[in-house]
C-alpha cells in the first residue's frame, strides 16, 4: 500500500462550537477552508486539539465525515480513538473507518496503561489490525492525555514493517527519540510529522515528513514555508524556526480558547467556547499575547515573500 500522504503540515483541528454547546458546522467548513488556503498540506480532525475527549462518538464520526466531504478531495485523518477496552476500542474504531476518512489515526496510550509492555501493546494492536478493514491506512499519535506513551523503536519498527502503517505524530520532542525512529521507518511507507516546534528544523534535517501541531492553527503558513524551504534558504529557515519556537509558548496560554481567539481576529466565524476550558480563562494579558503573535507572523510573511516588514 503506497503512502500517498504528503510532507508538510497537518494541523491538529480545533473544533468549534455554537454558544449553546453544539458542534459548529457552518464554522467547521469556513476554518477547513482556512487550512488549506493557508498552507495546510493534510488535516488531522477529531484529536485532542479537537476535543475528542469532550465529543459523543456521534460527534466525533460527524465531524471527520464533514471535515472530509469539506475538504474537497484533499487528504484528512483523523482518530477519536479515546475508549478503554478493546471491544468497545474496536466499535468506535470501525464507525470512524467508515466515516470516508484517507487514515485512521491509534492513540499510543489507548493500547497500554503505563506500566504495561510494549509486547503487551503490539498484541493488542495485532487484534485491532484484524478488526479494522485492511485497506484502510492506519497511523499512531503519542496522544499525551492521560499519560504520554512515546513509541519504541522497536514497536515503531513493528508498525512500520506491517505495511498498513503511514502516518506517526511524534510528541516526544527528542531527537534522539526521533532519529532512532527515523532510522527503522527507512524503507517503509510510514512517515514521522513532528509536534514539538523547537525540534522541528533538526527533525526535517533528519528526515521527517513534515509537522503536525498546536501551532498550525495561529499560523500554517509560516510552518508551510520551513518545511519546503529548510535546504533551499537555510539561513532564513534557522531564524524562522527561532521565531516560530518562541511564539510556540503560547501553547501554555490557555489554549485551545486562545487559537478560537486568534481566529476570530483573522476573521473566521467561531466563538470562543469550548468544552474543556471556560473561556473567562483567557486573560487580558493572553489576549494581547494572541494579537502579538499576529502581527509577528505578518511581518514574517512579508519578510520571506521579499516585502519590506
Amino acid at each position: 500500500m503506497k503512502n500517498f500522504f504528503p510532507d508538510g503540515v497537518w494541523p491538529v483541528m480545533l473544533t468549534p462550537f455554537t454558544e449553546d454547546n453544539r458542534v459548529d458546522y457552518n464554522a467547521l467548513e469556513e476554518l477547513v477552508n482556512w487550512y488549506f488556503d493557508n498552507g495546510s498540506d493534510g488535516l488531522f480532525a477529531v484529536c485532542q486539539s479537537s476535543e475528542m475527549f469532550f465529543l459523543t462518538l456521534e460527534e466525533r464520526c460527524g465531524i471527520a465525515s464533514f471535515v472530509k466531504k469539506a475538504a474537497k478531495g484533499r487528504p484528512v485523518i483523523a482518530s477519536g480513538h479515546i475508549a478503554e477496552g478493546t471491544q468497545e476500542q474496536t466499535e468506535e474504531l470501525k464507525r470512524m473507518a467508515d466515516t470516508g476518512i484517507d487514515a485512521l489515526i491509534l492513540i499510543t496510550n489507548r493500547l497500554a496503561v503505563q506500566e504495561e509492555s510494549d509486547e503487551l501493546l503490539k498484541k493488542r494492536l495485532e487484534v485491532l489490525m484484524k478488526a479494522l478493514p485492511e485497506e484502510l491506512p492506519l497511523g499512531f499519535y503519542e496522544c499525551p492525555f492521560p499519560y504520554k506513551r512515546i513509541l519504541s523503536p522497536e514497536v515503531t519498527a513493528f508498525c512500520g514493517q506491517t505495511g498498513r502503517f503511514h502516518f506517526l505524530k511524534d510528541t516526544s520532542c527528542n531527537m534522539d527519540s526521533i532519529r532512532a525512529k527515523l532510522r527503522v521507518l527507512e524503507g517503509t511507507e510510514m512517515k514521522l510529522y513532528n509536534a514539538n516546534t523547537a525540534t522541528l528544523l533538526d527533525s526535517l534535517k533528519a528526515g521527517a515528513a513534515g509537522y503536525s501541531g498546536v501551532m498550525a492553527n495561529f499560523h500554517p503558513g509560516l510552518y508551510h514555508w520551513l518545511c519546503e524551504n529548510y535546504e533551499k534558504e537555510p539561513e532564513k529557515a534557522g531564524h524562522l524556526a527561532e521565531l516560530l519556537t518562541m511564539c510556540s509558548l503560547i501553547e501554555n496560554s490557555a489554549y485551545p480558547v486562545n487559537a478560537k481567539y486568534a481566529l476570530q481576529r483573522l476573521g473566521l466565524p467561531v466563538t470562543l467556547k469550548t468544552r474543556k476550558l471556560s473561556a473567562d480563562r483567557l486573560t487580558y494579558a493572553m489576549r494581547r499575547e494572541a494579537e502579538q503573535l499576529l502581527s509577528l507572523t505578518e511581518e514574517a510573511e512579508k519578510r520571506l515573500a521579499g516585502g519590506k516588514g
